[in-house]
């Protein structure tokens, strides 16, 4: 799998950090029965010599006798001591560890080392806010992506870039290469569908990284004049080559100069290097982008990217009318 780096070191020592609170939780709440209970205290006490005692009988040589009855009397044990505890008004398993998820015990990771699926499901979490989407993951799905909406002749061809999208999204693995340029003008539903696709990859393990093309570019420079914002740490722009999926959205609104197409031409074909996928949304024709970027920078995406072309009215300007 491919989370995010420093997502799977947070996330890691949060479950360690997690897993310790709960022991020292039960711990304390240990102390506070052998308080108010001194008999429960003695039997924590004989109880906590069972592999001493289980050594004796070893020694004795009646090995099979010794460990039944050693068995037995933990068992009239424990049951005194929940006796006590039901008695005093506290469950039988006050003083057990409790366990925010009883499959891993809280450590991540099964018997068998597989990570648990509530170390997946925190994982997804941070990768849908390091994805640089946080507040459009889950809003904008392929299940509420609206058709009616687009012309009639346009129907067939939108349905088929949605489900191109969703089946690459839905297989997504280690050895998935395809790279993507949706066009269209703005309002067609280009952003919502980078994002339904960036939630489900998300989900299935891998990092994505969802940045417009202006963000990238004044990472860029950033990194080479020392100043600017972005969404990538200072002067560390890695991430666009290392993520999974990388999603640049509008392409074409960045300063467009030797400097930033130099830059851009670093990512696309590193990544291209690499064999890893990369989606580019924008609002331009493919003639503009010809006539507006280098021809490698052009050649590049013309040569090694699906075209998905959207057509229609701006969305957003139907529904405000509608509503």
């Amino acid at each position: 799998m491919g989370f995010n780096a420093e997502d799977y070191k947070r996330i890691r020592e949060e479950y360690a950090d997690k897993y310790k609170k709960d022991q020292l939780a039960a711990d304390v709440r240990t102390m506070e029965i052998h308080a108010q209970l001194p008999e429960v205290l003695e039997i924590d006490r004989t109880l906590s010599h069972t592999a001493l005692d289980i050594m004796a009988v070893i020694r004795s040589g009646n090995t099979e006798a010794g460990i039944r009855a050693l068995e037995k009397r933990n068992g009239e044990l424990l049951a005194k001591r929940a006796e006590l505890l039901i008695a005093a008004g506290y469950p039988e398993d006050y003083t057990d560890v409790h366990y925010e998820c009883d499959k891993c015990k809280d450590s991540g990771f099964g018997e068998d080392m597989t990570m648990c699926e509530c170390m997946r499901r925190a994982l997804a979490l941070a990768g849908y806010q390091s994805s640089g989407l946080g507040a459009l993951i889950g809003k904008q799905t392929f299940d509420n992506f609206e058709y009616k909406y687009y012309p009639a002749e346009m129907l067939k061809s939108t349905k088929k870039a949605v489900d191109m999208l969703k089946s690459f999204a839905e297989t997504f693995d280690k050895d998935t290469y395809k790279n993507f340029i949706m066009t269209g003008t703005p309002g067609l539903g280009k952003t919502h569908l980078s994002t339904a696709v960036a939630q489900k990859v998300i989900d299935r393990g891998f990092d994505v990284l969802y940045v417009s093309a202006v963000s990238m570019m004044n990472d860029f420079e950033q990194k080479r004049f020392g100043s600017g914002t972005g969404l990538a740490p200072l002067n560390d722009t890695s991430r666009y080559q290392s993520c999974d999926l990388l999603i640049i959205d509008d392409l074409g609104t960045e300063v467009v100069n030797k400097f930033t197409q130099a830059y851009f031409y670093e990512v696309i074909n590193m990544r291209m290097n690499l064999r890893k996928c990369t989606m580019i949304n924008t609002n331009l024709t493919f003639s503009e982008l010809q006539s507006l970027y280098s021809e490698r920078v052009s050649s590049r995406i013309l040569g090694e990217y699906q075209p998905l072309l959207l057509k229609g009215v701006d969305i957003r300007k139907q529904k405000s009318i509608n509503n």
